[in-house]
């Protein structure tokens, strides 16, 4: 027998991170990463203290659902002369207080996976970061076993600037990891080609 019922097209709509968001925020971040984060992490995040969020959701769910979090990706803003990728920003002496914006976390949950919604969300922190006339760069950390995650920034023209040795402590066993960076607003490494 054939079956007549029409595939399921999501729907995908981003939008910013809100209050209401905290309990789903808080589920997917603990069925997605190894790592704990503490409740003030989220308060602040759905909050926009100090964190900038979006979130993805699927508007051809069920009502009920058609507004709740399928991934989401949160931010800082952080000074260039305080962050670990110091040594990879070319510094402009008439720009003091440069920034970069550095990736916390993204996800998407595995129902809606390889549909582009991470892409998505990791071009609103781009433009955000474009938006910001003193952002050189936004960067991040990934776990050297994530290759999804790897292939997903090399793919998006993030640049593998450091290996960081035992940077992750997860269950008390100790993880490599990767350091990208994306360069905005006409920020460089400070290294030519020879």
């Amino acid at each position: 027998m054939v079956n007549l019922k029409a595939p399921h097209y999501p729907v995908i709509s981003y939008r910013p991170i809100q209050p209401s968001d905290l309990e789903v925020l808080e589920n997917i971040h603990g069925e997605l990463f190894p790592i704990r984060y503490e409740s003030e992490f989220f308060r602040n995040a759905v909050n926009g203290r100090d964190i900038v969020c979006w979130g993805a959701v699927d508007r051809s769910r069920p009502h009920a659902q058609s507004n709740e979090l399928i991934g989401f990706v949160t931010a800082r803003v952080v000074p260039a002369k305080e962050s670990e990728v110091e040594d990879f920003i070319s510094f402009d002496s008439s720009k003091p207080d440069q920034t970069l914006v550095y990736i916390l976390t993204l996800g998407v949950v595995e129902s809606h996976r390889n549909l582009g919604i991470a892409s998505a969300l990791i071009h609103k922190v781009i433009k955000y970061a474009s938006s910001i006339p003193t952002c050189s760069a936004v960067y991040l950390h990934v776990i050297s076993y994530n290759n999804a995650a790897v292939h997903l920034y090399q793919k998006m023209s993030f640049q593998c600037v450091r290996w960081l040795h035992n940077f992750y402590l997860i269950n008390e066993q100790h993880y490599d990891s990767y350091l990208f960076i994306y360069y905005v607003n006409g920020g460089r490494s400070p290294c030519t080609a020879l």
